[in-house]
């Protein structure tokens, strides 16, 4: 959601317009970044300094839902903000009450957009990627699918960026254990992830049987294609054994 050290407004507003096709035919979770890219564009801190990242986040989680809210209005759409960290999902008694509100939210035509909770989450109590978070979200609320749209298009058999003959791996079901250890490469300063962090999140979710679907964030047509028409014209889908 970020782009140029800012909020990628077109892109947000791209985003905004599907999920609300999607909201029509689907109940919809949304998890986000942005904010603390957000709080940069108010306050220029160092966001590697944790008080730093925290207080930028604090400015922007404001800024990065009123852009939401400002988009989703325009549907008819009513958007909510969750603010949420690992610790969330260490406690069953914490787990439950952040399941309830996210149904009753979703019973009452509510949006619930998710973000880490990074104002007061510790260094040892941080998901520290939306990657994580969503496959938490996604499992711990009971979601049919989870679904990553990022830079990053799906699962190829090699490097795209290094091999013209890498092809993409449509479905699938088991994870390359090599692949899981390689180092994180975001393409952002403000990115935290790569395809290792997307990875780890397939393989949360497929081992406790539910699927996940990698697609492109900037392109939405193979998102649209999967979702809304059944199709899978690309993007990767993780399968449970």
């Amino acid at each position: 959601m970020t782009e140029n050290n800012r909020l990628a407004k077109e892109r947000m507003q791209n985003l905004v317009d599907f999920l609300a096709t999607l909201f029509e035919k689907f109940q919809v979770i949304l998890v986000t970044s942005g904010a603390v890219a957000a709080g940069y564009t108010k306050v220029k801190l160092d966001k590697k300094v944790l008080p730093n990242k925290q207080a930028l986040a604090a400015i922007g989680q404001p800024l990065l839902m009123r852009s939401y809210q400002k988009k989703f209005e325009k549907y008819g759409i009513n958007a909510a903000q969750l603010l949420l960290s690992a610790d969330d999902f260490d406690s069953r008694k914490r787990t439950e009450h952040a399941k309830n509100a996210v149904e009753t939210l979703l019973k009452n035509g509510v949006l619930p957009i998710i973000n880490e909770n990074d104002v007061t989450a510790t260094e040892e109590l941080v998901f520290g990627d939306n990657d994580q978070l969503s496959a938490h979200a996604a499992y711990y609320f009971d979601a049919d699918l989870l679904v990553i749209l990022s830079d990053i298009d799906g699962l190829y058999d090699k490097d795209p960026k290094r091999y013209g003959d890498a092809k993409l791996l449509k479905e699938v079901k088991e994870i390359p254990k090599e692949l899981l250890e390689d180092e994180c490469n975001p393409n952002s300063d403000f990115a935290t992830g790569g395809i290792v962090t997307k990875l780890k999140a397939a393989r949360f979710l497929t081992e406790r049987g539910k699927p996940m679907f990698l697609a492109s964030g900037f392109d939405l047509s193979d998102a649209k294609d999967f979702l809304l028409y059944q199709t899978h014209s690309g993007g990767t889908l993780f399968l449970p054994k």
